[in-house]
Order: structure tokens, then sequence, then C-alpha cells
């Protein structure tokens, strides 16, 4: 037998008027659930989540960090504020090796309130459970010399999904200067035939994305 409607005559397997409203949203904005963007910091693109929640645009200083783990760590130590753009790197394709998900660092930030007041860029990926401005698969990857491995602390760093832009707001003349004296972060893993063969994350199959 089917269940009955649930308190206020709405049935409880139906999504809640909030969740419906979001949807609709999306589909009236033209942008859909899932979005490609480009622009300085991901010249061969990026993908943002927009379903679920109403952000369309971020723009604040950058934190970085080379790994998930040192990401999780200063987030329950609260050392990320709102307004922050929380930058984790090296967990791509090639410097994962892999792409590993960013759910426990999402999921933290969420539990300290701050879900909709930073936003989170990663060369890895994030898993359908992400809430807020989650921007994963930036390409090129920090492994491979993407810019998003010149990023400094502090950087400006903009996410407009309307525009389908996202930037690094530095000088082409600093970020010379810091590709001429920036080195690859060593390997750490034995898993260098991987590393090899593994294609980008801007990649379908074995071509690159138009």
């Amino acid at each position: 037998a089917s269940a009955g409607p649930g308190r206020g005559g709405r049935h409880p397997l139906l999504p809640s008027v909030t969740v419906l409203s979001l949807l609709v949203g999306l589909f009236d904005s033209g942008l859909g659930g899932l979005t490609v963007l480009r622009g300085s910091l991901a010249p061969e693109g990026a993908i943002v989540k927009l379903a679920c929640h109403e952000r369309r645009h971020h723009s604040g200083p950058a934190r970085i960090f080379d790994s998930e783990e040192a990401a999780f760590a200063a987030i329950r130590a609260h050392g990320i504020v709102a307004g922050d753009v929380v930058v984790i790197r090296y967990e791509g394709p090639v410097g994962g090796p892999g792409m590993r998900e960013m759910l426990a660092v999402t999921a933290a930030l969420v539990g300290q309130g701050l879900g909709d007041q930073v936003a989170l860029i990663t060369d890895g990926r994030f898993s359908g459970g992400t809430w807020g401005m989650v921007v994963g698969h930036v390409a090129p990857e920090a492994q491979v010399g993407g810019p998003i491995a010149l990023v400094k602390e502090g950087d400006s760093i903009p996410i407009d999904a309307h525009r389908l832009l996202i930037q690094l707001n530095v000088d082409d003349a600093v970020l010379a200067r810091r590709q001429a004296g920036s080195t690859l972060k060593p390997f750490v893993y034995g898993l260098a035939l991987e590393r090899r063969l593994v294609t980008p994350a801007s990649w379908l199959d074995d071509s690159p994305l138009a």
C-alpha cells in the first residue's frame, strides 16, 4: 500500500517546496545543475555544482592547501572564515593520483556554518552530496603546471556562474615570475605508471573537450 499524505497534506515521498523552488530556478536560469566555468584560473575548464543552493557569485581571498588533509585540518582548527576561497590542489588525476572526493572538507565547512559563506576550488572532484559554491575538475591541474599551482595565499579569486567565469586576479607579469620560480610538487607515491598514462580531467575519453 502506498503511504498517505504527511503533515499539512503533503505526500511524504514528494520533495519539499524549498527543493522544488530551487530546481525550478535552475531550469529557468538556463544554467542547469552542473555548469562549466572557464577563465584565467581554469583555461581548460572547471565544473561548478549549482543544484540545491542559490549562490551564483563569490569573490574572496585564496586559502591555499596542497592536499585534502591539510585543508580539513585547517577547517577543524577554525582557520577558515566567511568570505574565504578554499583552494585544494594536487588532487587531480596526476597529482592525486586519481581524483579523490572532497566530501569530508565540504561537510566540515557546512558543519561550521560556512557552507553558504565560502567557496571551495579544487583540481580534484566533489560528490553529489556536497553543498554550496564548490568548483572541481579545475584544468590544467596543479601537478602539470596549471595556473592553480601558481595561486598564493590571499590572491583574489572571483567566481561568476552567470558569466561562466572563474578568474585569478593577478597580473600576468606576476604570474610569469611565479612560473619561472615554481617547481612541481614531488611525487610521494609509487604510482609512476598511472601518472604517465592518466589523462587530464578536461578530456573526454582520449581527446580534449572543445
